[in-house]
């Protein structure tokens, strides 16, 4: 690294101390610096890309009130210089938490003694994530609050998989550590710790660390993490060439799977304007590094009915990295926050310098994986208005898997029905087209029309009109379109004014209630 005025070095609280980094790789994982640098092998490398689990580990923020907020991260997938001002929670720290055992000595936290009464682990390769998740729950467990219920644990669970024992014990020692002896993290120790390590926000960290090339030159790699919305515009429209980094993982599979060289990184994750979510001038308007749990929880809040397919967007340690803005720009034609935006009458706020402008989220994406975007310009902010989210609203994601999967295909409809005619109907699909659009005839096969199963029967043939989806491995072309057709009758099934079917009625574990018995 070229120690220079303009270059500082990556921060961040580990093993009840400061740690400071200058020579690690920008590109370089939370994982492999644990398990390469530190020798902390406790946590795994499974699948490298944030799908099994074995690589949680657990990252503390401060928010702006300056407490202390915990969540659940994957390792493999987090680019080491994100962590700076940042604190750093791996299996190994959990004995520290412990209260004190019989003779004296070290005992298991309360998630792990748990796992090992109720036998939760077998090969025990998985087991060090699932630890990481269940401590994550046990921290956030605060006071008279209800104890989870096994669907929470489930949930939490579903970006850990565990092959071996497979879940019920692992639920069982999820509700049995609440029995044990308490453990709980000296939060106000961390948040002092802390406190120090936050930098002014006409600062930032800007890290550089050299690497050499395969043809023996040797280069700098530049991070820069700005701390204000002006900061990062002006940086980025200096270096348009720069590549902008949310939560890491998409961009950190590029690196593990495709062995990628992402250049210089431009990090949103400091800019607090960027994570906030609010509502003024009848819309919800999402910062564009919201984490996608903030963003979904800000959406179902107002649409209920939402709730399923947040819980079904990849899994927890994903949506507490990933934002709804990545997500967005990055354009994916089966991403599942565009259909779904779309329904809503979603737009995107853009920016340039000191410039912005407004655009429908249906005009944004042009062609397979291009959007609207010009060079210096990124997505500042997602704008819902509130009388979309007033609309009967759903979603439904369609994958092999039920949790944590990549969509087949994935649909965001909403629709309000005035004297039994269709007043407004949206009908957006994701995994039809090279990129995420309505569905424009179906719509006019309906709008004005009776909402009957007659009018859906026409909107179903009008779909064919709209799409020619591929045939992939995830799915064949006359499956999406045949399974497309199905959820506009699913619509009518749930919404229609006689007898309409409850959610319970068209969701797979209600017939199936032993799963977490």
């Amino acid at each position: 690294m070229n120690h220079n005025d303009n270059t500082t070095p990556i921060r961040f609280y580990f093993r009840q101390q400061i740690v400071t980094v200058h020579d690690a790789a920008t590109t370089c994982t939370v994982l492999d610096w644990l398990r390469e640098r530190q020798r902390r092998t406790g946590t795994k490398e499974g699948c490298n890309e944030g799908d099994c689990g074995a690589c949680t580990v657990v990252v503390g923020t401060l928010d702006a009130a300056g407490q202390l907020q915990l969540a659940n991260v994957n390792a493999c997938i987090q680019f080491l210089p994100t962590l700076d001002g940042k604190a750093l929670f791996t299996v190994e720290d959990l004995a520290a938490l412990a209260p004190a055992g019989q003779d004296g000595g070290a005992a298991l936290h309360p998630a792990q003694q748990a796992m090992v009464d109720c036998h939760g682990a077998q090969c025990g390769f998985c087991t060090p994530g699932i630890v990481m998740t269940l401590f994550n729950r046990y921290e956030a467990h605060q006071g008279g609050a209800p104890l989870p219920t096994r669907q929470q644990l489930a949930d939490d669970l579903s970006g850990n998989l565990c092959r071996c024992t497979g879940y019920r014990p692992i639920l069982d020692a999820g509700q049995r550590m609440f029995d044990l002896p308490a453990a709980r993290l000296d939060r106000t120790a961390v948040e002092q710790a802390l406190q120090p390590l936050q930098r002014p926000p006409q600062g930032g960290l800007h890290y550089a660390a050299s690497r050499t090339l395969d043809d023996g030159s040797t280069r700098q790699d530049h991070f820069h993490a700005p701390r204000t919305l002006d900061a990062l515009a002006a940086l980025y429209q200096q270096r348009p060439q720069a590549r902008l980094l949310a939560g890491c993982t998409d961009i950190g599979l590029w690196v593990n799977k495709q062995l990628r060289d992402v250049g210089e990184l431009i990090y949103l994750g400091q800019v607090g304007e960027l994570q906030a979510i609010e509502e003024r001038g009848g819309c919800l308007h999402i910062g564009a590094a919201a984490s996608l749990e903030d963003a979904w929880r800000a959406l179902a809040a107002h649409a209920p009915s939402l709730h399923e397919v947040w819980l079904r967007f990849a899994s927890a340690p994903i949506r507490h990295a990933g934002t709804m803005g990545g997500n967005v720009a990055n354009g994916s034609p089966i991403g599942d926050c565009a259909p779904i935006l779309m329904a809503l009458d979603a737009s995107v706020v853009l920016r340039r310098g000191s410039a912005t402008r407004q655009m429908a989220l249906t005009d944004f994406y042009l062609d397979y994986m291009k959007n609207a975007l010009q060079a210096g310009e990124f997505v500042q902010s997602i704008t819902v208005p509130l009388a979309a989210l007033a609309r009967t609203v759903r979603g439904y994601k369609v994958s092999k898997r039920f949790d944590s999967d990549i969509s087949a295909l994935c649909a965001g409809m909403s629709i309000e029905v005035q004297d039994g005619a269709v007043a407004a109907i949206r009908l957006a699909f994701g995994g039809m087209a090279a990129t995420v659009r309505r569905a424009a005839h179906a719509e006019a096969a309906l709008l004005g029309r009776p909402w009957t199963r007659e009018s859906v029967r026409t909107a179903q043939q009008a779909l064919a009109q709209d799409f020619t989806p591929m045939t992939d491995l995830r799915a064949s072309s006359a499956y999406r379109l045949q399974v497309a057709q199905n959820l506009i009758q699913r619509l009518w099934l749930q919404t229609r004014a006689d007898a309409p079917l409850i959610e319970a009625d068209s969701n797979v574990f209600s017939a199936m209630p032993h799963v977490l018995a």
